[in-house]
């Protein structure tokens, strides 16, 4: 885990990486940047796979084994934790929030179903996570653009434009650095309006 610590913090944000990429990603980098001025500590979290060096995430179940071995040390401050992370981590996510106590889960770029696909929903997990949740979404993301969602008990940020990587083409109207801004901006709303 790499901690970005508030000075004064409220709570902690536990955010995991994706199948094809670690904790450089650059979603994940701008929350740990912004955040902790907000009183938020973000724990980016490299799963055990990486660390290893291998080059293939396993199957999403083993990932959540990963995810509820670390638990105990985002505890360890005595705060609500709030699950989060991108695409497979956003998964992960989901599916251990009730059971490991999370106050709440960040879903950034969620993957709704594999590119071309989407009669393979994974929305379940999505609906499935039993707490406040909020998806963070590109507008032209191949793993499922926003309109795709089904309804349920969550919130949702589009950013226009973006793809799963929250990257726009350049005539975008919004350039790369505003995409990054509506992430964060609608992150940290969410954020601010979660009752300890």
């Amino acid at each position: 885990m790499t901690w970005h610590r508030a000075k004064r913090p409220r709570l902690v944000l536990a955010l995991g990486h994706g199948a094809g990429g670690g904790i450089e990603a650059r979603d994940l980098q701008a929350l740990a940047g912004a955040l902790p001025a907000l009183g938020v500590t973000v724990a980016l979290v490299e799963q055990p796979w990486r660390v290893a060096g291998k080059r293939l995430a396993p199957a999403p179940r083993s990932l959540d084994t990963g995810w509820r071995a670390l638990w105990p040390a985002l505890e360890r401050p005595g705060l609500p934790v709030v699950a989060g992370g991108r695409s497979a981590g956003a998964r992960v996510a989901c599916r251990t929030a009730s059971e490991l106590g999370a106050r709440a889960v960040l879903a950034l770029s969620f993957p709704l179903h594999p590119p071309g696909r989407p009669e393979k929903s994974r929305a379940a997990e999505l609906l499935e996570s039993g707490v406040s949740t909020l998806v963070v979404q590109g507008g032209n993301d191949p793993f499922g653009k926003p309109a795709e969602f089904p309804g349920g008990a969550y919130d949702l940020v589009e950013v226009p434009d973006a793809d799963h990587g929250f990257a726009v083409p350049k005539r975008a109207p919004v350039s790369g650095d505003e995409a990054l801004g509506i992430l964060t901006g609608g992150v940290m709303n969410w954020l601010g309006a979660l009752r300890e």
